[in-house]
């Protein structure tokens, strides 16, 4: 949540700034601000409510070689220019990503101590904090408040004393440096400097960093320095762009085509049956030592582990249960050496999942990250880590990442069962093979949006939907409900279809749409059934099916979205592009802000 930034150097320091909060608006974007000392050596502040282009509406054109920058979603305070960051305190201005826990506590005290509050924020703590210890050396005085601190934070910090330096630290929040010629960057993700360096050095947890215009120095919070090493990223500027889609979110479901093409690159042998696993580290003596799996994921990444159940279950005959990490760690969690927990979250910094990962390995438990982003606080926590490769993705409601993330859990299922020896050379190469088609399957749906387009206009005006599903496609039903709650703001449920006549069917009518995820398989017989129980109760029904069973279903639907023939188990993949689909051309029809929903953020870095 939130995005910081930060500049210094030659260049056009406000339009830098603001180019770069754009590319970060997806984590907020409830209000934004800036501070930069202009050439006369003075703190310049510009701050409002609302998205960037009304800060940018209030900034000069001002000469300045070092800024800093915020956008917010709101945690403490409502959305309003006075919470804006950034906060300052005397000569000291400070932006924040994160959580202050003790912050009323450290409130208090200042106040006792005749600090003056303007905002209702956890930030401003730190401002004062900042100026309390600060003498000479701005360094010294972030460190040391920061001792005081508990909670979590990405911060930048800047003092028109100190013009020729910028101060930054993190903890649990996430932090990059970007390196340019005679500039450097810092930021809380890729995207926002990506236009300007391809150089990165990733922070590590409570590590605070000197940026100069020639030089960066990383130390811990005793002073002492630490060596980093830098990176370069191979994403061009282009896939974090919009590339002539009217939304983010439209591009990026397109971009599966590739996406998913990239997550099996190199991973897929057909001829051996199996798949390669070269970065996993784990051989296939100590998969077949694992007595159990747990997936610890929140929100999309949840739906997507809870297929990875299935699939674990129904390929390698390995128990497998599936925890949304914000309740994992706050349970009594039966945990062994001998189980395998894997932690799926697309940014590689979701606090919740984190913090189970972290309590995992107190178990003696191995933890596996699936991710997307390489250097992520995820990759360097858990014992072992493999990325998804689906390149940067934007809006807010996730598309590509969600299939990566399937295709994933598909590759590693069909690896564990293998290893395990619960599934011959023959049955691999016709998933891995029936894999290989997926993306050419994807397009074929994408060129028919437009009939995915006309049912989400038929059924524009209803004010709450429901999607069903059995077994694998249970996931797909919650996704579905998912996606059209973020982006359109229609109340909708997913559910397991047989779970209806235990309590949901009573709120079946006929103005509630239910969209059935029904194609061919052993529970297909029993999906029919349902759809014929909320038909009975004068719903009207969109069934995703099998291109073949069109004629059949449609005796039942009010409208039939097909998808291409392939195998029962990779159903899945193709039904989770039609519901994002549907819920995009839903939002679109209601002009809805696809790319910022209300009250989201992309990457949930805090509890």
């Amino acid at each position: 949540m939130c995005g910081i930034v930060g500049y210094i150097g030659d260049g056009d320091t406000v339009n830098i700034l603001l180019e770069s909060l754009r590319k970060l608006e997806y984590r907020g974007y409830d209000s934004a601000g800036m501070a930069i000392i202009d050439d006369k050596g003075k703190a310049r502040i510009f701050k409002n409510e609302g998205e960037i282009s009304e800060l940018e509406a209030i900034v000069p054109e001002i000469s300045s070689h070092v800024g800093i920058g915020h956008t917010r979603w709101a945690t403490h305070g409502r959305p309003t220019t006075q919470n804006a960051h950034p906060h300052c305190s005397g000569n000291i201005c400070v932006v924040h990503n994160g959580i202050i826990e003790n912050y009323q506590e450290l409130k208090s005290e200042l106040i006792s101590e005749g600090f003056v509050f303007i905002s209702d924020t956890d930030t401003e703590v730190l401002a004062h904090l900042i100026n309390k210890y600060y003498s000479d050396d701005l360094g010294l005085a972030v460190g040391t408040a920061l001792g005081h601190v508990r909670g979590s934070y990405a911060i930048g910090v800047l003092s028109n004393e100190h013009p020729d330096e910028l101060i930054a630290a993190r903890k649990d929040s996430p932090l990059i440096i970007g390196l340019g010629k005679d500039e450097n960057f810092i930021a809380s993700d890729i995207p926002a400097i990506l236009k300007y360096t391809n150089r990165i050095i990733y922070i590590d947890n409570l590590e605070l960093i000197s940026v100069k215009q020639g030089s960066v120095r990383v130390f811990d919070m005793e002073g002492n320095p630490v060596e980093k090493e830098e990176h370069i990223i191979e994403w061009d500027l282009e896939a974090a762009e919009k590339a002539g889609y009217p939304h983010f979110m439209l591009k990026e479901i397109h971009e599966q085509t590739r996406s998913i093409h990239e997550t099996m690159t190199g991973r897929l042998h057909e001829l051996e049956g199996d798949v390669n696993f070269g970065e996993l580290g784990l051989d296939r003596n100590e998969i077949r030592q694992f007595q159990r799996i747990e997936i610890i994921a929140c929100g999309t990444s949840y739906n997507a582990g809870l297929l990875g159940k299935y699939l674990f279950e129904g390929l390698a005959g390995i128990h497998t249960d599936v925890d949304t990490g914000s309740e994992f760690r706050y349970s009594s969690p039966v945990l062994a050496p001998s189980t395998l927990v894997i932690a799926i979250t697309q940014s590689g910094e979701t606090a919740d999942t984190l913090a189970a990962v972290r309590e995992a390995a107190s178990y003696g438990c191995r933890t596996l990250a699936i991710t997307n982003v390489v250097g992520s606080t995820i990759s360097r926590d858990a014992s072992h880590t493999i990325y998804t490769r689906a390149g940067p993705e934007i809006g807010v409601a996730a598309t590509k990442s969600f299939t990566s993330q399937l295709v994933m859990l598909y590759l590693l299922a069909i690896h564990f069962a293998r290893a395990r020896s619960m599934m011959d050379a023959d049955r691999a190469r016709m998933l891995l093979s029936e894999l290989r088609k997926i993306p050419g399957h994807v397009s074929r749906i994408l060129e028919d949006a437009g009939t995915i387009h006309e049912c989400a206009s038929m059924f524009v005006k209803a004010k709450d939907y429901f999607f069903i599903g059995r077994n694998i496609n249970y996931p797909v039903a919650l996704e579905g409900a998912l996606k059209l709650k973020e982006i359109s703001y229609i109340h909708a449920e997913g559910y397991a279809a047989g779970e209806l006549k235990h309590g949901p069917l009573a709120l079946i009518s006929k103005d509630v749409p239910v969209v059935a995820i029904a194609p061919q398989g052993h529970t297909y017989d029993k999906i029919l059934s349902n759809i014929k129980e909320v038909t009975a109760r004068d719903a009207s029904v969109i069934a995703i099916v099998d291109c073949d069973d069109y004629c059949e279903i449609e005796k039942f639907a009010d409208f039939v979205i097909p998808i291409p023939k392939t195998d029962e188990m990779l159903t899945p993949l193709l039904s989770s592009v039609v519901i994002q689909l549907l819920a995009y051309y839903t939002a679109l029809e209601l002009k809805c802000s696809i790319d910022k929903p209300r009250n989201l953020a992309k990457s949930v870095t805090v509890e």
